[in-house]
């Protein structure tokens, strides 16, 4: 069964194994090991990749903390070897790096893909539920196997491959969805983005490759990387609808922008294109801010939170966003709000 840790215990957890591999680099700095540096760092390299993710588990194994953060215990174990083991001392340390830690990653990454996968046939069966998507059981299913510190940068690089090259169905709209890209000028401003990274990329590329050839791969694999964030940032948009479900909305901006809302908590909804100033209360849902106008405005009775890119929170009490069919969704929020 599953126990929950007071402080003191959870101090304990992680303070034992960071014990550990504080005793593990004080006797590398002790002259006991100039005498047999060897045997030493082969003793070592267990203690660190072996004894202290061991010891780690066996606290941990009856708690609530995931398993799986083991891993990056057993990753700082690897760091650690690498900057306190003589050089040529680290044999084992290079058959672990080459051999068993690709296999970890291979294995975490499995164990949280049969997860998600699981989570999202279970949500499937009830199909009322259709503020879940892909991105939210994610999250969800993340939170619950790894470490939270790894979850948001972890969620956000799979989500854009999931949406970038993944998710090719086209979307249906229920009565209760609202898609928000159709006449907004993001998409089209997305793809003008994609077009001119992909110019500067080749003409960057030939520049540099004359002059460095290390630094133009670089600066090349860079762009492509920031290109398939764009594209996946793209598709997300086209993916996740905005929801109205059981007197909540669902609000999102692909993947970029989130939040959810209680209809109770409105406290008018009015078509408008005017501008507005952008405050630490008065926000949008949109990432590009003042670059893209809005159509609604929406004010709350009470400070809501809007979840961004890898994880950043923002508070707001104004919020002006773009939807496409902006008549019926005001309609819907009005007639809700009057049944209360």
């Amino acid at each position: 069964m599953n126990k929950t840790l007071n402080t003191p215990k959870r101090v304990f957890i992680f303070a034992l194994p960071l014990l550990v591999i504080a005793t593990m680099v004080l006797i590398t700095q002790s002259s006991f090991f100039l005498s047999a540096p060897y045997k030493l760092s082969l003793g070592i390299t267990i203690d660190l990749l072996l004894t202290t993710p061991l010891i780690y588990f066996l606290l941990i194994r009856k708690s609530r903390i995931p398993k799986l953060t083991i891993v990056p215990i057993l990753i700082i174990g690897v760091i650690i070897c690498t900057y306190i083991i003589p050089s040529e001392n680290q044999f084992y340390l290079s058959l672990f790096k080459t051999w068993i830690l690709p296999v970890i990653e291979l294995i975490v990454l499995s164990f949280v893909i049969y997860k998600v996968v699981k989570t999202v046939q279970l949500y499937k069966l009830n199909k009322s539920k259709s503020c879940f998507d892909f991105y939210t059981v994610l999250k969800s299913t993340c939170y619950e196997v790894l470490p939270k510190v790894v979850v948001i940068p972890m969620v956000t690089e799979i989500a854009v491959f999931y949406y970038g090259f993944l998710n090719w169905k086209k979307v249906k709209l229920k009565s209760n969805e609202f898609s928000y890209n159709k006449d907004s000028g993001t998409i089209g401003l997305l793809i003008a983005l994609l077009f001119l990274i992909a110019i500067e990329t080749v003409a960057f590329h030939l520049l540099l490759a004359s002059w460095n050839i290390t630094t133009a791969c670089v600066l090349t694999g860079i762009s492509i990387y920031s290109g398939i964030q764009i594209f996946g940032f793209l598709k997300s948009m086209l993916k996740r609808p905005i929801i109205i479900e059981n007197d909540i909305i669902y609000f999102r901006y692909g993947i970029m922008n989130e939040s959810t809302v209680n209809i109770e908590n409105i406290e008018s909804i009015e078509l408008s294109i005017k501008d507005i100033v952008l405050t630490k209360t008065t926000r949008k849902l949109s990432f590009l801010g003042d670059l893209e106008g809005h159509n609604l405005v929406i004010k709350l009775k009470k400070e809501n939170t809007m979840t961004g890119l890898y994880g950043i929170k923002r508070t707001y009490k104004v919020l002006a966003l773009h939807i496409d069919d902006k008549h019926n969704f005001k309609e819907r929020i009005d007639y809700a709000i009057q049944k209360r």
